[in-house]
């Protein structure tokens, strides 16, 4: 068996390149929740490397029997206004965890609804509000008690919610209900729906003059703007498939906007004006999901859903500088500046994962496409598939090195996900190439037919 590191660098994702730029100052910090891992990466900008992680649960699959404690999906990430308290959102065990900057410590815990996806302080900081998506409201968390005061009503589904800097609007977005719910904070009731073009909205930033919000659409990879005084859309862009979360950086005078693509495995960059122009598209490792930005916007921190890890993207030249290995599938991430005493990694676990190797399926005409990862999980292996854009309520079969791996049925979209379990590393290199023998790739069949790379519908 081909040693894992040596596969990884076959598949070009292994090397970290540094370039004499200004530093964040030492205090500064950069967060990941970990799905996978149930971990929050904690890194140090200033150096590029990870510091280690805080471990809120097991990893995978090691989270399938009767959990009595430990969180499960760690999903999303907010922040108190002083950068003292970082609030950590797990959608498998419904919990805020409250963790302090300082000491990398859980200070308190919060169970909520069902699904929780992200959270956040308000602007006072007296509150935390977060979004709990299986159900259709925000549940409203005293900071200081870790206790749950109150429920907004909200749309079906909210996906994220953030502040305005005076404190008095607050905006959600939804991922099942294609609406806006813009909220008086005094009053904790929603004040307008706002309808936009999409039912499925992960997350939402503000320009940094505070004037529009702009969300994103992952299910139709698109980004909406909204005026945020008139309460209107003002606009539309269409970024690309897999749309997950942005940020804006200051750059030479401009206001940019910094959008990951996870299809595309880009940062798309584009201006804000009235008339938004793509200005670079950056090319980065695996999934991009999580994105943010350092203070000065000099650098746009980004996190890599299949990749494991975070990139650092200089925004004078629109291109990554750096790689920092991290959790297993870093979903929100954070950049958080004067948070901790300088290089201290107190209470910070090693790393608990090892790299990971992540493939493309591509189909051979139409616009099929499958996003694969390989990771190691002790002596066996995990392969995490999900595929898009086959037809609707069919049966797949997965074969690997010509052996069937497990099936999937797509849903009414045409797109599915699953984990096989297994001794995969090996085929997932051997498939790297286009020229690998069937027998050595990894292939997608439609029903019962026979693994065959000339009839497969998705192949690496």
């Amino acid at each position: 068996m081909i040693p894992f590191a040596r596969l990884l660098a076959l598949a070009g994702i292994l090397g970290t390149t540094h370039t004499a730029w200004a530093l964040p100052a030492p205090s500064d910090r950069v967060y990941t929740a970990d799905q996978n891992t149930n971990t929050v990466s904690v890194f140090d900008p200033a150096a590029n490397r990870l510091l280690g992680q805080i471990v809120l649960g097991n990893q995978r699959p090691d989270v399938l029997s009767p959990l009595y404690r430990g969180e499960i999906n760690v999903h999303g990430l907010g922040f108190s206004p002083d950068h003292k308290t970082l609030v950590a959102i797990s959608n498998g065990s419904n919990s805020v965890t409250f963790i302090d900057t300082a000491t990398n410590k859980v200070k308190g815990k919060t169970y909520v609804g069902r699904s929780p996806h992200e959270g956040f302080f308000s602007a006072d900081g007296k509150e935390v509000w977060v979004v709990v998506r299986g159900e259709d409201y925000i549940s409203v968390i005293d900071p200081s008690t870790f206790k749950e005061t109150r429920r907004i009503p909200t749309a079906p589904g909210p996906g994220m919610v953030q502040f305005m800097p005076d404190g008095k609007l607050a905006f959600a977005v939804s991922s099942f209900t294609p609406e806006v719910d813009v909220i008086d904070v005094k009053s904790h009731k929603v004040i307008k729906r706002i309808p936009v073009s999409s039912p499925f909205s992960p997350f939402l930033q503000f320009t940094p003059d505070f004037k529009e919000m702009w969300m994103t659409h992952k299910d139709i990879g698109r980004v909406t703007r909204i005026d945020t005084h008139t309460l209107a859309v003002t606009g539309t862009i269409d970024t690309g498939f897999i749309t997950n979360h942005l940020t804006f950086a200051s750059v030479g005078g401009k206001t940019l906007a910094y959008v990951t693509v996870g299809g595309e495995n880009l940062v798309k960059v584009y201006t804000t004006g009235k008339d938004p122009q793509l200005v670079a598209s950056i090319p980065t490792g695996a999934l991009p999901h999580g994105i943010w930005n350092a203070d000065d916007g000099s650098r746009v921190y980004v996190g890599l859903e299949n990749g494991d890890g975070v990139e650092v993207i200089d925004t004078a030249s629109n291109r990554v500088i750096a790689r920092m290995p991290g959790g297993q599938a870093p979903q929100a991430l954070v950049y958080l500046s004067h948070a901790a005493p300088p290089g201290s990694a107190a209470n910070l676990a090693p790393r608990v994962n090892q790299d990971s190797l992540p493939l493309t399926l591509k189909a051979p005409a139409g616009p099929g496409r499958g996003l694969l990862v390989a990771r190691q999980l002790g002596v066996v292996d995990a392969l995490e598939l999900t595929v898009f854009k086959l037809k609707p309520g069919t049966e797949y079969r997965v074969y690997l090195g010509g052996q069937q791996a497990g099936s999937l049925r797509t849903d009414a979209k045409g797109m599915a996900s699953g984990t096989m379990i297994g001794p995969v590393r090996t085929f997932a290199q051997a498939g790297a190439a286009q020229s690998a023998p069937a027998a050595e790739r990894v292939l997608v069949m439609e029903g019962a037919a026979p693994p065959d790379a000339a009839a497969a519908v998705l192949s690496n």
